[in-house]
């Protein structure tokens, strides 16, 4: 069994995929990496073919017809015999010294027989033109380099779990039944989110292990292509809904770290709404928030009274106007798109 599995879901990624995969060859033989080339039309498959050759003890690479980034995410896990694993964007890449320090830890988890189910890094937003790099840190809200539960969390307004600060245990993912949905964007909340209520254990390493490039104009969260894709946004939105309708969240920390996320969710479905203007979308914004009512009206009431949920429900052109500066303001602060 290899240590972890890093997924790297690609698709027309000649590009940058030979960068992402070498960062992530930096861990040795105690990482596989399994790229999936998702149905791409450009060379992607033959570069990480060269790789597979050359380390075939290392690199798989798997080929599927073109089926989104769930889909691809859903291939990696399919495919993973780490007992860790982990999900790496074909136009980002690893820390070479944060990456050996992450499976060093593995590795002394593995040798104890301790139980982990997420280990937390930071992550550094690599936004292009941008003078100063923003790091994610969780060290004001997680205790770090001691093993921990919910209890012991503690996040500010701005501080969220993401895709790229969260390795699972690979049985966390499989037990909580993650099947990601095809052709859809932003699903990595749903990657994030599903498997929450199976963590009982955590751990967090203040490491910046994740570099996250972003500035792109084709990019999926550049904020006029996400406007373009607003129904996937609602779409992935109300999956996390029912995710959460349905899941059994016995801790109460727990639950406020799921409620914080969800609230987060539909401030971007309302502010993308928002920002698009037209009267079908500030209805469809208002049929979410709807449905959120009806489906779970104790959820309902934290996001709509929440400083996310008021700001972005202001009425009228002015309570919208409102709404628009409060995230150009957070989007300064936190360079998010």
């Amino acid at each position: 069994m290899k240590l972890l599995s890093v997924a790297i879901p690609s698709y027309n990624s000649e590009e940058y995929l030979a960068k992402c995969i070498r960062s992530v060859l930096t861990g040795g033989d105690r990482v596989e990496i399994i790229v999936v080339d998702d149905g791409s039309t450009d060379s992607t498959y033959e570069v990480a073919k060269k790789y597979e050759e050359k380390f075939p003890h290392i690199i798989k690479v798997v080929h599927q017809e073109n089926g989104g980034h769930g889909e691809a995410v859903n291939t990696g896990l399919a495919n993973a015999t780490g007992k860790f694993f982990k999900v790496v964007d074909s136009d980002d890449c690893l820390g070479k010294n944060a990456l050996e320090a992450v499976l060093n830890f593995l590795e002394e988890v593995v040798d104890s027989e301790k139980e982990l189910d997420m280990l937390i890094t930071n992550f550094l937003y690599d936004k292009q033109g941008a003078k100063h790099k923003k790091v994610m840190r969780y060290n004001h809200a997680i205790p770090k380099d001691r093993f921990i539960g919910w209890d012991d969390i503690k996040f500010g307004k701005s501080q969220y779990l993401l895709m790229h600060s969260v390795i699972y245990n690979t049985e966390v993912l499989r037990k909580s039944g993650l099947k990601l949905p095809k052709h859809t964007f932003y699903v990595d909340n749903i990657y994030v989110f599903q498997p929450l209520p199976y963590v009982k254990t955590i751990y967090y390493m203040d490491v910046v292990l994740y570099k996250y490039y972003i500035g792109r104009d084709d990019q999926s969260v550049n904020e006029a292509v996400m406007i373009k894709r607003l129904d996937q946004q609602y779409k992935v939105t109300e999956i996390m809904m029912d995710v959460y309708n349905n899941s059994k969240i016995e801790n109460k920390n727990l639950d406020n770290v799921m409620v914080h996320y969800f609230d987060m969710m539909m401030c971007v479905s309302s502010i993308l709404s928002i920002r698009e203007g037209s009267e079908k979308r500030l209805g469809d914004k208002k049929k979410l928030w709807d449905k959120l009512k009806k489906t779970n009206l104790s959820l309902y009431k934290k996001c709509r009274k929440s400083i996310l949920g008021r700001t972005m429900n202001l009425k009228g052109k002015t309570g919208r106007r409102i709404a628009v500066i409060s995230y150009k303001i957070a989007n300064q602060i936190f360079g998010f798109n």
